[in-house]
């Protein structure tokens, strides 16, 4: 798969929406931060899939309802049960899925994540049963699918309602038989893995839509955790701020030693419409960028961001919203991106709001 990213010198609103629509993941004004472009990177080439063997460290978080989800995450750890974590994306429900693998008698077995965003759709049933050799052109060796690579373990598919019709029979097949049969081959296997899901989707609407089978919604919500935003846990801030600014500048070798007052309330006061993934790399880039051992707004990049769209009640009135719309894309450089980020809104719904108020 080719991924697109332009760079440009001259910032045109115009040209950013045609080169988007046209296929680029990102347009970047120059110079280009390299900050920005690393984040980027790694959003785009997140892997497909993730192996874990070991416990991984996960920083403990006292709001209480993240105490509320944890609670939830030990009662339901010892069963067999599927669970669906619900949330946004960047609040940490593949942190959940691990506590419930940890806190489960499949603990010393493997855990593997599965980014079903990321799987494409023609190899997609290869991927996770396997394939026998010469099932398709190019199978020039029989390779083991992630049910394989989770036996005994914790098979963890985030995203799920990017699955396609196809795949998603294929795995209900599995759940309600508990066996499968690799791509090109005449032998089953047992499915020996606990299932755990999550998504972002409203999949009761994804079922009305005819486009998630409610069979299999039912079969994988045996028990339903919802991962509230970094918003509504305020209490986890500053403290999950400081463990970032530890861990990365023991990584990028660069002293500090906390954040500023100002920037503590920024942080405080800021909507994170990335959530947990936002900040973690806000604090990163300060680390990087910080010339002094205390961080501040301007090394967040919080100093020029505006106050969130998502967090004004009611209709905003036509005209205010023409002047945050286009503040956004001005101090952002015109980097549709950041704009949509600050305004803690999407890329198509800022499109939308281009087009409509003629910024395009």
């Amino acid at each position: 798969m080719a991924c697109h990213l332009i760079t440009t010198e001259y910032v045109s609103v115009p040209d950013v929406v045609r080169t988007i629509k046209l296929g680029a993941m990102d347009y970047l004004p120059k110079p280009v931060r390299k900050e920005h472009l690393l984040e980027l990177a790694d959003d785009i080439f997140q892997p497909m899939v993730t192996v874990r063997k070991k416990e991984k460290a996960l920083f403990h978080r006292t709001s209480p309802k993240i105490l509320q989800v944890e609670k939830y995450a030990k009662l339901v750890a010892p069963s067999e049960m599927s669970v669906m974590i619900l949330g946004a994306n960047g609040t940490g429900k593949e942190s959940v899925a691990q506590s419930i693998h940890q806190g489960s008698e499949r603990w010393n077995m493997p855990f593997v994540a599965v980014n079903c965003g990321a799987l494409p759709r023609e190899l997609a049933a290869s991927l996770l049963f396997g394939h026998a050799k010469g099932a398709f052109t190019g199978a020039d060796t029989a390779k083991i699918g992630y049910f394989d690579m989770a036996k005994g373990g914790t098979l963890f598919l985030d995203e799920i309602g990017t699955m396609s019709y196809e795949i998603q029979s294929m795995l209900l097949r599995v759940l309600q038989e508990s066996t499968y049969t690799p791509i090109g081959s005449g032998k089953e296997r047992v499915a020996d893995v606990r299932i755990i899901t999550a998504t972002n989707e409203d999949l009761q609407q994804a079922i009305k839509d005819g486009r998630f089978r409610e069979d299999l919604y039912h079969r994988l919500n045996e028990f339903e955790i919802r991962q509230p935003s970094l918003a509504e846990c305020p209490e986890d801030i500053i403290p999950l701020a400081e463990f970032f600014r530890e861990r990365h500048s023991k990584e990028l070798k660069r002293a500090t030693s906390g954040f500023t007052e100002d920037a503590k309330c920024r942080m405080l006061s800021y909507s994170w419409p990335g959530n947990v993934r936002d900040l973690q790399n806000r604090v990163k880039r300060a680390v990087l960028l910080a010339s002094s051992p205390l961080l501040t707004c301007q090394d967040l990049g919080l100093d020029t961001i505006i106050e969130s769209m998502g967090s004004h009640r009611g209709k905003m009135p036509e005209a205010d919203e023409k002047e945050r719309v286009g503040k956004a894309l001005m101090a952002s450089g015109g980097n549709v991106s950041r704009a949509a980020e600050s305004l803690g809104i999407s890329r198509v719904t800022l499109y939308k709001k281009m087009r409509k108020y003629g910024l395009e």
